[in-house]
Parts: structure tokens; sequence; C-alpha cells
């Protein structure tokens, strides 16, 4: 399959995600109910979809410490951003506002987190940086022109 439709999958996939963990938590009434479903739905498809997928290929085995740590501290930061976002709308956040703040703020944060880890080889075109601020801005945008709740 293709990266690009890949990458479609998980827009679409964390595009549906607020406005579903919003409507959870609402109907179960704690935000923490809905961190449990969350973290269960997490370890089904992120803890045994590997194990049994790995066993199957036989690479069950040679993790080092490394990748191992690093990996799991992006696991970690995952799951400390939807325990951010379930309290951001135990706070009286909708899903039209909270949500344009993490998916406009997320992409800037990544690429210029992604910049200091692997600097480029040759100089950046001033329009990437001309991208970065609108990708900002439209998020700004999103917020502002948002439909009234």
């Amino acid at each position: 399959m293709s990266w690009i439709v890949l990458a479609l999958g998980a827009a679409l996939s964390w595009g549906l995600y607020g406005a579903s963990l919003h409507r959870g938590q609402l109907e179960l009434g704690n935000p923490l109910r809905a961190l449990l479903c969350v973290g269960v739905a997490y370890f089904l498809i992120g803890v045994v979809v590997p194990v049994v997928a790995l066993t199957s290929q036989g690479e069950l085995r040679n993790f080092n410490a490394t990748g191992t740590a690093t990996a799991t501290l992006a696991g970690a930061l995952g799951a400390i951003g939807a325990v951010f976002i379930i309290f951001a709308f135990r706070s009286g956040g909708l899903p039209t506002y909270v949500m344009p703040i993490v998916f406009g703020g997320a992409p800037v944060i990544n690429v210029l987190t992604t910049l200091a880890l692997h600097p480029p080889k040759s100089g950046i075109n001033p329009l990437f940086f001309a991208g970065v601020l609108m990708a900002a801005a439209g998020a700004g945008m999103v917020l502002y022109f948002r439909p009234q709740s």
C-alpha cells in the first residue's frame, strides 16, 4: 500500500478522534473513563496486533535499548497528548476549539523538532517557512471562523 494512502488513513483516523473522544467522554460522564477506553484501544491495537504480527514473522526479538526507549517515549507522548485533550474537554473546551489548536500546532512543532533532530544538508527554501506560517495561520483561521456550537 502506498505511503500516501496510509498517511491519509492516519489523517482520517485522527480527524475523527477529537469529536469521537468528546462524545464518548460526555456519554461516559467522567473523562477518566474515556481515557481508560482509549488505553484499552491502544493496548489492543498497539500491543496485540504487533505481537501477533511479529510472532508470525519470527521477529519478536532483538530489541535494542535506544530504539526501545525512543519508541516508548513516542508512545508516551501520544498517550500524554490524549490526556491533555481529554482534560481540555473536561475544562469546557469543545472539539471545534481544541482540535484545531492540536492539529494546527502539532505540524508546526513536528517540523521544527524534525529540523532540529535532522538538520537539512542544504539551505532551506524560504517558502518552507512561509508554509509553516501558513499552517499556523490556517489553524488560527479555523478557530476564528469556526461554526458556532
